[in-house]
């Protein structure tokens, strides 16, 4: 049977086991080293929450070149390929926390963000509370992920972004770092809103051909189309270079800025309300996606509809095997 997420606002069930299994997740050894992943400094081991931190950033690196260039494919941001690898990325979290959980019928909770948006982004919202995700703070100092550095059990991030451009890997030993709704450039002050959601989901192509609505040529970071609106890259404003996906990052701080934001627990309930969004797109115009396979493989290896996405994680899927989820999981309710 499939699981059901629901906002992890409205299960308070779900909310403490995800708790609990991040906790879990944190303390067991993956049976890999930092040598093996090749991650500076001395050969420890690494638990199996920080895998998903060290994919993250791996991944990241080789999609947004230190010199600005247009971005390296085959990777998970900045085009096409950003929804689909997400999903798989949550899929295997998902299943490591119902193994470690011991419940098989447990799913992952959302972030309903742009709820907290329509109600001006307090940062002292509900999930924030010490009872749900705690606070911001350097360290974040109460909640569940807070930082005790004598209790060997604590929450510790363990491995970071580092070097001149944030995109190289470091140890590091410390409390998670969270900065709500700084000022910019370092910052977002605000949350984005229920009505740009609505906005991005009614997007209209001017081709009519019906993958566009989905993501048009040259499939990058200025592209027109949907997923490019969620990830939040468009519309271009240099007033205002954040919107719905990336503009959460920004408004959070913190760890959740880098390339290492997974390090935060927060980003897993990001990013299954941005999965949400998605769904309620495929609710609405169906399993459309580009580029499809006739696209040259020279520039777009990797973001074709049958192109594996590559996991160290599990069994590799691919953008067309993940836009119809509903065997395995679906959302209490859809945008």
């Amino acid at each position: 049977m499939p699981v059901v997420r629901r906002n992890i606002l409205e299960d308070t069930a779900a909310r403490d086991d995800y708790v609990r299994g991040i906790g879990l997740l944190k303390q067991e050894d993956s049976r890999f080293t930092t040598q093996q992943l090749g991650v500076p400094g001395p050969v420890v081991p690494v638990r199996t929450y920080d895998l998903f931190v060290v994919w993250h950033g791996r991944t990241m690196a080789t999609a947004i070149p230190p010199d600005g260039s247009p971005r390296v494919r085959n990777a998970a941001h900045r085009g096409p390929i950003f929804l689909p690898w997400h999903r798989v990325m949550l899929g295997f979290l998902e299943k490591n926390l119902q193994r470690v959980l011991r419940k098989p019928d447990f799913a992952l909770p959302y972030w309903d963000w742009a709820a907290d948006g329509d109600a001006s982004s307090p940062t002292d919202a509900e999930i924030f509370s010490p009872a749900c995700l705690g606070g911001d703070g350097d360290p974040v100092a109460d909640g569940p992920f807070a930082y005790h550095p004598a209790d060997p059990a604590t929450f510790t991030v363990r491995i970071e972004a580092a070097g001149p451009d944030g995109m190289k890997l470091a140890q590091t030993s410390r409390g998670l770092r969270r900065s709500f709704a700084q000022e910019p450039p370092f910052g977002w002050r605000t949350l984005p809103t229920g009505a740009e959601v609505e906005a991005a989901l009614a997007f209209t192509p001017a081709d009519p051909d019906p993958a566009d609505r989905y993501d048009t040529l040259d499939f990058n970071a200025s592209s027109q189309g949907f997923r490019n609106l969620l990830e939040g890259w468009i519309p271009k404003d240099p007033a205002r270079p954040v919107h719905l996906h990336n503009q959460v990052h920004v408004w959070t701080g913190g760890d959740m800025g880098p390339s290492t934001s997974p390090n935060d627990p927060l980003f897993y309930l990001h990013h299954c309300n941005v999965d949400r969004i998605w769904a309620g797109w495929l609710n609405r115009y169906g399993p459309l996606y580009a580029p499809d396979m006739t696209a040259p493989a020279n520039v777009y290896q990797g973001e074709r509809i049958d192109d594996p996405i590559a996991s160290p994680l599990g069994r590799a899927a691919t953008p067309r095997s993940v836009l119809d989820v509903s065997a395995v999981y679906g959302y209490d309710t859809l945008p």
